[in-house]
């Protein structure tokens, strides 16, 4: 893996080239006139961090991968607009509450929970792959969203790059109020497109029952874990209480403190 430039980058896109280089402690290499394609096959490999002025992206065969707020602004919108939103209903979200996302992605459910919880709340993303950490912090801490508070939400999330199944027992008991899992990605999601470089880098391990223990002690609250609608994996580790619209393509299941 390398890290280059847009093509005919400007001074600042290979100055952003070289820090990135330098911080994931990857080879830099100059982009010149040749072609993504080109690049790949001269340096013989098919992943490239690519600096641009919108923002550091990874390009793959299938695909670039870069940070947007997708759905996260339509989602607080419409929870505006009064409609619901079975993610924050499944961890009662409201301000001054504390989350820990143990699968950030690249943020759209941090950024919602962000948003409602407020300057007096908190919310922590942990991410296992060090490059989805990169793009999604680098894009909660640069980019902007057309709304003012919603950029001010993308500001106050903490993106740490570890994997919760040794993050989590290094907490204290109690340590927040919620903790988030949403561990989808170990199944494809065809139609999806938009996803597949994410998938390439993404941790596709299942859920387990000793996760969800470490998980009761760190949480004050709750636990919720995201699935698909009538999912086994509720079953397999014991979760009874779900949340979700009846025509959702996904569920919520809630562990509440004292059933941890």
């Amino acid at each position: 893996m390398v890290v280059t430039t847009v093509y005919e980058p400007t001074l600042s896109e290979i100055e952003q080239a070289k820090e990135i280089a330098v911080f994931l402690q990857l080879p830099y290499v100059k982009r010149g006139r040749r072609s993504l394609g080109n690049l790949r096959k001269l340096c013989q490999i098919d992943t490239l961090i690519v600096a641009a002025d919108s923002g550091p992206k990874i390009s793959t065969p299938d695909g670039e991968l870069f940070f947007h707020i997708g759905m996260a602004a339509l989602r607080i919108k419409n929870f505006r607009d009064g409609k619901p939103d079975h993610m924050a209903a499944a961890m009662e979200l409201s301000q001054g509450v504390s989350v820990l996302d143990c699968t950030l992605g690249l943020g759209t459910d941090a950024i919602v929970a962000s948003m409602l919880t407020g300057e007096r709340g908190a919310v922590i993303g942990l991410e296992a792959s060090e490059l989805i950490a990169f793009i999604t912090g680098w894009g909660l801490a640069n980019l902007s969203a057309e709304a003012n508070d919603i950029t001010a939400a993308m500001r106050r999330i903490d993106v740490i790059s570890a994997d919760y199944r040794q993050y989590l027992p290094t907490l204290p008991d109690n340590y927040v109020d919620i903790v988030y899992f949403d561990p989808m990605f170990r199944r494809p999601v065809h139609r999806s497109s938009g996803i597949r470089p994410l998938r390439e880098f993404a941790d596709t391990g299942c859920l387990l029952e000793a996760d969800l223990r470490q998980a009761c002690r760190v949480a004050k609250r709750r636990v919720v874990v995201k699935e698909t609608h009538g999912s086994p994996e509720f079953k397999r580790l014991g979760i009874t209480t779900l949340v979700g619209g009846k025509y959702s393509s996904v569920q919520y299941g809630v562990i509440e403190q004292e059933g941890c």
